[in-house]
């Protein structure tokens, strides 16, 4: 993992969380908000937030094609909460801007408003048993072509990999101390 160069998408969200935990295993992170930043990354985190809000800095400061000419090129990507939404094909009810780069469609807020966050153990496909934080989390309605689930709760999908390149998680493992996932995305650079 070391010598890995991971740049963490930092306009909203838990980029710091997603920094510190790539830093203990022992790769590069560092904090990305310019397409000049995004040339010297490997593999890219796109974390929570609002979604809508940074679709629409992507659009405008035209980072949102710069990161879909890297994913294009190869670039692995691991989008978490709001970073699950804007890598997906498919919003489901919404029209707002995406990275439409990979093949799931998903659900915004599908577990609840913001109060209705909360903490459950999910069983994850070549990862093991991991809990999951959700806050005001979305799921993943379907997947199709190469996308695949990897972890699902009372039947939504929350976990789903395509190609091992593209990785998405409706939950936060930022927000806690297991370094597991952070590992796994690593292993796709």
């Amino acid at each position: 993992m070391a010598g890995k160069k991971v740049g963490i998408l930092a306009m909203q969200g838990a980029f710091i969380e997603h920094q510190r935990l790539i830093e203990k295993c022992g790769a590069r992170a560092f904090q990305v908000r310019t397409a000049k930043e995004l040339q010297e990354a490997e593999g890219l985190i796109i974390p929570g937030g609002e979604s809508t809000t940074i679709g629409k800095l992507l659009f405008k400061y035209g980072l949102g094609e710069a990161i879909r000419q890297r994913a294009l090129g190869g670039m692995p990507i691991w989008g978490t909460c709001a970073g699950m939404i804007l890598l997906a094909r498919t919003i489901e009810g919404m029209n707002q801007y995406s990275l439409d780069l990979m093949d799931i469609a998903v659900v915004r807020n599908g577990f609840g408003r913001q109060v209705d966050s909360f903490e459950a153990w999910l069983d994850i496909d070549g990862v093991g048993r991991k809990l999951g934080v959700f806050i005001r989390a979305p799921y993943v309605d379907k997947v199709w072509g190469s996308a695949r689930e990897m972890a699902n709760l009372d039947g939504r999908i929350v976990m789903a990999e395509q190609d091992g390149q593209y990785l998405a998680t409706a939950f936060h493992p930022e927000l806690t101390d297991d370094l597991d996932i952070h590992q796994y995305f690593l292993s796709m650079i």
